[in-house]
């Protein structure tokens, strides 16, 4: 999104009082963006752009036709601001194809409450905004990983196509110039979540102080928090290890690496434990969760085919029932390539941290090694 030079922002009325309350959110972890926050005007102008740039695919369902539609690119001009859409269709079609109404994704993007704003502790630059729903994220980009994303847009979604349950966390519209996209939060809906990981399948820097007992904190806890912890899956289990092995050789295959996997968990009521069936008969009902690709006629191909049925929620994609626990599971961060300086960061990180392992090797060795972790944290 790009403002032009006349705006100016009216977030920084009470700048000193933001100040003085910018440790007391951070400890929260997550706030409402008021008219006293320095980023108020900017998620008012996302909205109002994302409400202009979603209204014309609320009016009529698009379709990807051509190979135009790739790289389409559409401006709209605001009083303060343009907005850049990127190949505004194909996303569109994304999000029809997991279950989602434009005017749903209208609502939760550019309804009149404000959006919240998550203090992340990941060494990333970026912002993170959430819908006051908390369904879906929006976070900054760099320009390298928006390119990134649109040159890849087309095998990412045949990847989808191929496997429509894919862990992938593949944006839902991406934007320009102070550059953003909208993403579907794994953590929803979050109201009995007890716990939130970040994953790499790596030692150094991957522990992050839990918050206080009791206490109403979100804290993204990482690798070393999880040790001596299981996902227990059951007969879930050969799904997500067979899931995790897919997509990571797709991203290994675009020479890609340092993203996470995120996890939470939920307890099961009790009735939604009697719910619970078995793998297969689960998959024999659905043929309504599969729009991307079509259910095998044999259910017993379904490993194959590796296709599932999720549970009837919100957010299906990222979400797999256990005995016990209802986990929240999807792969983030896919933009990061294994260029030069990645190279010289990975023969630095070896000399500094001997004998251990960290996040920025080889792309292979990366893919590899968060298999493994997988494997060996779920039974």
């Amino acid at each position: 999104m790009e403002m032009s030079a006349h705006h100016q922002p009216t977030g920084t009325v009470k700048r000193k009082r933001w100040g003085g309350l910018r440790q007391q959110w951070k400890l929260l972890g997550l706030f409402e963006i008021d008219p006293q926050h320095e980023f108020y005007s900017l998620t008012c102008m996302m909205k109002d752009g994302l409400a202009a740039a979603t209204q014309s695919s609320v009016d009529s369902a698009p379709t990807v036709s051509t190979n135009d539609d790739f790289t389409l690119q559409a401006t709209q001009i605001h009083k303060d601001f343009t907005m850049e859409t990127f190949a505004g269709p194909v996303f569109a079609s994304l999000r029809g194809s997991l279950g989602m109404s434009e005017q749903e994704y209208q609502q939760s993007l550019c309804s009149e409450n404000c959006y919240l704003q998550f203090i992340s502790n990941s060494k990333s630059k970026a912002d993170f905004f959430l819908t006051n729903d908390k369904r879906f994220f929006l976070k900054t980009q760099n320009k390298r990983e928006i390119k990134f994303l649109l040159a890849n847009l087309k095998i990412y979604m045949e990847h989808l196509r191929k496997y429509p349950h894919s862990l992938l966390l593949i944006p839902t519209r991406p934007f320009s110039q102070k550059y953003f996209i909208v993403m579907q939060s794994v953590f929803y809906p979050d109201d009995r979540i007890n716990a939130r990981y970040d994953i790499k399948g790596c030692e150094v820097s991957r522990w992050t102080e839990p918050a206080p007992e009791g206490s109403q904190i979100i804290v993204v806890l990482k690798d070393l928090n999880f040790e001596g912890q299981f996902v227990t899956l059951g007969e879930g289990r050969p799904w997500l290890l067979r899931q995790v092995e897919i997509d990571t050789h797709f991203l290994r295959r675009l020479h890609v690496l340092d993203y996470s996997l995120l996890l939470a968990h939920q307890p099961l009521h009790q009735d939604e434990r009697h719910q619970s069936l078995s793998f297969a008969t689960l998959i024999m009902r659905t043929k309504k969760s599969v729009s991307l690709g079509c259910l095998p006629e044999d259910a017993s191909d379904f490993r194959a085919q590796n296709r599932r049925l999720l549970p009837n929620l919100k957010n299906p994609l990222h979400v797999i029932d256990g005995p016990e626990q209802r986990y929240f599971i999807g792969i983030i961060d896919i933009f990061t390539v294994y260029s030069f300086k990645k190279r010289l960061e990975h023969f630095w990180k070896r000399l500094r941290h001997p004998g251990r392992s960290f996040s920025t090797v080889s792309p292979q060795t990366y893919s590899v090694r968060l298999c493994h972790w997988v494997q060996d944290h779920t039974k």
